[in-house]
């Protein structure tokens, strides 16, 4: 038995398919195939049922793979110890991040990360905040940047920092004529809002306190997928969307024209990095997690008076 075969069987276990497990691990699939079969033939018993489509773990399999799980995570502790003792940062290192922070919060840090650890390959996964977590339950990502709180509690939260909501509503008067905003100034009718999936979708909902999550107008529905398609409807239609902060930043004066901040207790989403219980990567998670706050616009880290808005 060897860690590489752990390494596939674990690989197989996340995705249930012998192609996809053997691209994740960088081998052909036959020689996954062929190592599976050796340390089965070695054990004894089956560890997968190959019968069905996608294949699943075995009864036996099941308390087997999590063993497996835990062995490669010991493993990697061992040479973590060692590198630890080196002066100069190495390794991969798997960061998850929600779509509607990825485009403003990356290009702030990632430059100065690479610059500063040239040595961590650092791989970006752009996801929906369901299917971060579910990677990250089974170990498949190291770090997540999201929105916080979520309803997994098994996971270890660091909070980063809390980033204001805004209106943005070119065409509507109404709303321009004051300088700060309450939620009720917001009608629910001309509001336009992220798809389903999207976690900054139902905080805007609970923001906004919809009995329904609905959008648009007359015979027209607007449900976007990001945030800069929102932008784009509600400048060329009418409207009016909710955005973060850092999503107005690379916007033009004429464009701030038409975004309000509302009364303080401002609303805000609290970002944070979330870790499995068993993560060991601590140094580079502490490098990162530096660069991100060295990064920040100054008005992330102000104190202010604020209500963090629910997810959920």
């Amino acid at each position: 038995m060897t860690l590489q075969q752990l390494e596939y069987v674990v690989a197989l276990d996340n995705h249930r398919r012998f192609s996809t497990a053997a691209e994740e691990c960088h081998v052909a699939q036959p020689s996954l195939s062929a190592a599976l079969q050796k340390l089965e033939d070695e054990l004894g018993v089956k560890l997968f049922d190959r019968s069905r489509q996608p294949i699943l773990p075995t009864e036996l399999g099941i308390p087997f793979i999590q063993q497996a799980r835990r062995v490669l995570r010991e493993a990697e502790a061992l040479r973590l110890l060692v590198s630890d003792h080196c002066e100069t940062l190495s390794g991969e290192f798997r960061l998850g991040i929600i779509p509607t922070l990825a485009p403003y919060l990356l290009p702030l840090f990632l430059k100065d990360f690479s610059d500063r650890y040239p040595d961590i390959k650092l791989h970006v996964h752009e996801r929906t905040t369901e299917n971060l977590l579910a990677l990250l339950k089974r170990e498949q990502l190291d770090a997540l940047l999201l929105a916080t709180p979520t309803d997994e509690d098994m996971f270890v939260k660091d909070c980063l920092f809390y980033e204001e909501f805004v209106a943005y509503a070119p065409k509507e008067a109404s709303i321009l004529e004051k300088r700060y905003l309450i939620t009720d100034d917001i009608d629910p009718n001309r509001l336009v809002l992220l798809e389903e999936g999207h976690c900054l979708r139902n905080q805007v909902v609970n923001l906004c306190a919809l009995q329904k999550a609905q959008s648009g107008w007359s015979n027209i529905a607007y449900e976007a997928g990001s945030l800069e398609t929102l932008r784009r409807l509600v400048e060329n239609h009418s409207g009016i969307t909710i955005l973060p902060q850092l999503a107005v930043l690379d916007l033009d004066e004429d464009q701030m024209q038409y975004v309000r901040f509302f009364q303080a207790p401002a609303p805000v989403r609290e970002i944070s990095l979330l870790t499995h219980p068993h993560f060991s990567k601590r140094r580079i998670l502490g490098a990162l997690k530096e660069s991100i706050l060295r990064s920040l616009p100054l008005f992330l880290q102000e104190e202010k008076v604020r209500r963090v808005v629910e997810i959920g």
